[in-house]
């Protein structure tokens, strides 16, 4: 076995996240004073590429986020894009942050069609090219249309239709595009069950255009799911269309607000009609397989029949191609044509991660047989003829089973596409809660519980109702049935949609987030050392998804809290040792390892995570909106709800890359999360003194508790939201009166008066220290406020904590009256040491950030960092048999704490 110790992934993610903000200290050879001794940046073009090869595809077109040096930009400035050799590219840009003296911190721009063909890209200042068709929305009274120039949707504003058309020169492709939600009242898992199942449709409560081009349109609808006079599942869709495309991009969201013990989903899908107007030799189905494979199919088939109609026949059939007249093939074939099936309906399911089935039927009342099958379908297809059909995939089709392809009807007048989200062929989705509470109805009891299984459990506070889960769907209007290059084009871009990413030197130069991140630096054998072991880390944690099936709707994005050393497994039924659910940061680890070096299996790893822990580990409905879930058996099954999961510094660096509204929506409705602590107390378990929560003296920690809080709002006044100038104001009177404290950061915790948004003073210095108070995004949000907010008192009393959380005991007594106690995750919080250092330009104390980053109570330079296999019995198949490497997460956060020590450069051994 490796000499490696395995212990949680709490400490390892730490570690990550800490050593990635080393590297930025450790690229720095002088340590700076303080932000204001930064030179002013030069205006010059952010250079923009593809973040996977191959370019905008099939895509409609491509979204992306570009930073801005401070002071550099006016808010009202104009940005021209050209390819690198000086072509121009039609964009379309907005702000989404601006820096406190109004000049543009984060742009994001729009690309169409016109933008394929090129690799790398120039944005600057200029007048954008105007496109040879721009997007039109027009709004009526019930109804929105765009036009693409190339395909007009007609949206509606109320009813049961998402979209009542979809037409291309004239000609309808898709009609009655809707929403569909089979639920089943009952679960039984005996042999004599009598569940029922009932269908409800999605049913339109207002609709929004957010974008009108000329690039980019963008139209959201909600409602909920209707049956008679029952409404329930909320919905929220968000359509985007591009100037010159004929494809429709869907982004849908689902917040689950059933009872959990009645209300079984049993399908969950998208559906469109698709009117079919070809004789049936030549009407078309295409699904994908594995890999790039497709099955090929034409509704009636003229291959492989006892008598040959022609090469020529069965070749454009192949193809896709409208046949030759009938009168020209073999009249054996022509005169007997009634006498070959059609067949109408096809099926594609994916019920687990690791097969998928394709079966089809000539119609309704028939048997189906099997037509094929694998491993990994890419959740693609199309149905339609000659004169055109509707190409429609599902992203992460296999990562978020059980998902299904449905097409019924094909042979007849009508065709009916069905993506479903949860495949009715699958077990229905059961929700419920994983036990009976094991008889911990009392605090004590469940502190009981909390030592064993470290769930922390409480009746009542393990339930779904509130959580969210948003899917990525796309569609193509296409003229005619498309050729392979081009079906194999769309089908890619479904499962990766094209992306252009800035530059990670354009992203350090900005000094957004703080400016605590530079670009990969392997220049000396110290530096090479950390970068290799940061992707031994990745593809560590990388591998064991595919290894441990780290896959499912619900599940898909996060990763495991704790590994099991005497079962080779990890700890995923053990209370809140499994699903990590954002647990000491893995998020941040993953977005700075991006920031620093731009790598596409970061980004898709870190996007796959910001997905999953913004929706499914979150509360969107009810008493604990605007809270996440602690770690857990389930995502929703701790009773832990608190701000350090739900905080918006996990989805920031996702949004401003990307622009994504769903996102940007998640971010902006934890403005007014304070409004939480009037409902829930997060630590009242563990409280030895009395306390009510009063709207005038609310209790919130300064560390996971405030950095959630100051999250929402920075986030909020920069992106200039409507509840900007609040945001603003609650983030520097918070900052104040923190600030103001006895004891600063290390008092701890404060009373919070939600009507004026300050702490009170306490009268009486209090040294209140955990060791996962900065682990949360703290560090993070300290300094970018101290980068933006001029106060230098909030920024001494956060270079105090940052000096004495890891100084020695005799030190922290000297400087607060008492030492901070037992402490972890030393190596973790080397990265407050470097920050520190730079800061107050500490010698002294950059020695020893190195000292406790290196040889603290993370990983150290003795282990054994390589992928050595261990036997055990955790393999669930041939071939896995051999586990890697399990990590530790104090050192995931101390090698992010790496980020951080580019302060020390010169202490660094070489």
């Amino acid at each position: 076995m490796s000499s490696l110790p395995r212990r949680s992934l709490l400490k390892a993610a730490a570690v990550a996240g800490a050593a990635a903000q080393f590297s930025w200290v450790l690229g720095r050879n002088e340590a700076r004073a303080a932000p204001a001794a930064e030179p002013v940046a030069e205006e010059r073009p952010a250079t923009l590429t593809w973040l996977e090869p191959g370019g905008l595809g099939a895509a409609g077109g491509s979204t992306f986020g570009v930073a801005w040096p401070k002071g550099v930009h006016p808010g009202d400035r104009e940005f021209a894009l050209t390819t690198a050799d000086g072509v121009p590219v039609p964009v379309q840009t907005w702000t989404t942050a601006r820096w406190p003296d109004g000049s543009l911190k984060w742009t994001a721009h729009a690309v169409g069609p016109e933008a394929a063909g090129a690799e790398r890209y120039a944005l600057a200042p200029g007048t954008p090219a105007a496109g040879v068709r721009q997007v039109a929305v027009i709004e009526t009274g019930r109804k929105i249309t765009v036009d693409t120039g190339v395909v007009q949707a007609v949206l509606w504003k109320d009813g049961g239709k998402l979209v009542e058309s979809l037409t291309r020169d004239g000609v309808r492709i898709a009609t009655d595009g809707r929403l569909v939600l089979l639920r089943q009242s009952d679960l039984d898992d005996g042999d004599h069950g009598n569940a029922r199942w009932e269908r409800f449709d999605g049913e339109i409560s207002g609709a929004v255009v957010e974008q009108a081009g000329p690039v980019r349109a963008v139209v959201r609808i909600d409602g909920k799911h209707r049956k008679g006079r029952r409404s329930w599942l909320p919905f929220s869709v968000r359509m985007y269309f591009h100037a010159g495309s004929e494809a429709l991009r869907m982004v849908h969201t689902i917040t689950y607000d059933g009872d959990q013990n009645k209300d079984f989903i049993r399908g969950l899908g998208v559906r469109f009609t698709v009117p079919m107007r070809d004789a049936c030799y030549d009407r078309h189905v295409r699904l994908a397989g594995q890999d790039a494979g497709f099955l090929t199919e034409a509704v009636q088939g003229v291959t492989g029949l006892r008598r040959d109609p022609g090469a020529a026949v069965r070749a454009a059939q192949v193809k896709g191609e409208r046949l030759p007249d009938p009168a020209t093939w073999d009249q054996r074939v022509t005169s007997r044509l009634a006498y070959i099936p059609t067949w109408g309906d096809y099926t594609l399911s994916q019920l687990t991660a690791d097969g998928f089935g394709i079966r089809k039927r000539t119609k309704d009342g028939h048997g189906w047989i099997p037509a094929g099958g694998g491993r990994r379908a890419g959740g693609f297809g199309y149905v339609g003829g000659a004169s055109g059909g509707l190409s429609f995939g599902l992203r992460d089709f296999w990562q978020k089973h059980p998902a299904q392809l449905d097409i019924r009807g094909a042979a007849g007048d009508e065709a009916e596409v069905t993506l479903w989200l949860w495949s009715p062929e699958a077990q229905p989705m059961d929700l419920r809660f994983y036990h009976d509470g094991m008889g911990q109805d009392t605090f004590p009891e469940q502190l009981e519980g909390l030592n064993i299984t470290y769930e922390d459990h409480e009746p009542g506070f393990g339930t779904p109702y509130g959580i969210a889960r948003t899917s990525e769907l796309m569609f193509w209007a296409n003229a005619a049935t498309p050729t392979a290059s081009a079906l194999v084009a769309q089908a890619a871009a479904v499962r990766v949609p094209p992306q252009l990413a800035a530059s990670p030197e354009d992203l350090v130069r900005a000094r957004v987030f703080g400016g605590l991140f530079s670009p990969v630096d392997r220049s000396t054998p110290a530096r090479a050392r950390i970068e290799d072991r940061l992707d031994y880390l990745f593809t560590y944690y990388k591998d064991q998804v595919e290894q441990r099936r780290w896959y499912g709707f619900w599940d898909y994005g996060d990763i495991m809290h704790t590994y099991d050393e005497d079962r080779h497994q990890w700890r995923y039924d053990v209370g809140g040792y499994a699903w990590d659910n954002s647990e000491l940061s893995p998020d941040l680890w993953l977005w700075y390892a991006y920031l620093r070096s731009g790598r596409a299996d970061v980004f898709r790893f870190a996007e796959a995570m910001t997905r999953h822990t913004g929706e499914v580990d979150v509360y969107h409905l009810g008493t604990w909106a605007g809270l996440g879930t602690r770690h857990g058996v389930q995502h929703f099954a701790d009773s832990a709800k608190q701000q350090r999961i739900s905080t918006a510094v996990y989805r920031r660096p996702y949004y401003f890359l990307t622009a994504d509204e769903r996102v940007g929506d998640l971010m902006h409705d934890l403005v007014d999360s304070d409004e939480t602590f009037l409902v829930l107390d997060p630590i009242r378990k563990i409280r030895t003194e009395p306390y009510t929560p009063d709207r005038h003296a609310l209790s919130i920690g300064f560390g996971t508790d405030w950095s959630g809080l100051a999250a929402a709002w920075l986030t909020e006044w920069e992106r200039g939201g409507p509840k900007a100038a609040k945001a603003e104001a609650r983030l520097r009177s918070t900052m104040e009166t923190i600030a103001a404290q006895p004891n600063g950061f290390v008092q701890g915790t404060g009373l919070y008066d939600l009507d004026t948004g300050r702490f009170a003073i306490a009268e009486q210095p209090v040294v209140g220290v955990s060791h996962l108070s900065a682990m949360f995004g703290l560090v993070e949000m300290c300094a970018e406020l101290i980068d933006l907010v001029d106060m230098p008192a909030f920024r001494s009393a956060w270079l105090d904590y940052c000096r004495y959380f890891n100084a020695s005991k005799t030190e922290q007594a000297a400087r607060y009256g008492q030492n901070f106690g037992t402490l972890l995750l030393f190596q973790g919080h080397s990265r407050q040491d470097a920050y520190a250092a730079a800061q107050l330009n500490d010698t002294q104390l950059a020695q020893r950030a190195w000292a406790k980053f290196d040889k603290s109570d993370g990983y150290t330079s003795a282990m054994v960092w390589d992928k050595t296999p261990v036997q055990g019995p955790a393999a669930l198949e041939p071939g896995y048999e051999h586990l890697w490497i399990s990590t530790n997460t104090t050192a995931l956060y101390g090698l992010a704490a790496i980020q951080n020590l580019a302060l020390v450069g010169d202490h660094l051994p070489q």
